[in-house]
């Protein structure tokens, strides 16, 4: 069982890595060989931006997983438990280091709301 301490670095973990590996720009030539982005006018200045899975087969499986951000939480959140049950002297660095990057994250979103 985990404590309410590890299970906070877990989520923050968690979120960081999601973030990663659906959102950051440093992950972006990963993700544009697996999805396809639509956009689609909508009017009055309003673009909707559809994003799918590329090709098909199995890069068309990843790219569906990649597009769907709950997904990608879901299979991190499982990654980062499972590596640390199983490898925790390993994983807790890991996990350590994604929940620090996540905090300061969202201190950064504060102050530049903010100021």
């Amino acid at each position: 069982m985990l404590s309410i301490f590890e299970f906070i670095l877990l989520a923050l973990a968690t979120f960081r890595l999601m973030r990663l590996i659906a959102v950051d720009q440093i992950t972006e030539k990963i993700r544009s060989y697996f999805l396809v982005e639509e956009e689609n006018d909508l009017g009055g200045g309003t673009l909707e931006v559809i994003v799918r899975g590329k090709g098909k087969g199995l890069r068309h499986f990843i790219g569906e997983r990649l597009a769907c951000h709950w997904c990608v939480s879901v299979l991190s959140g499982v990654f980062l438990y499972t590596g640390f049950i199983l490898y925790p002297a390993i994983f807790i660095h890991v996990i350590i280091i994604f929940a620090v990057a996540a905090v300061a994250g969202v201190l950064q979103t504060i102050v530049n709301y903010f100021i």
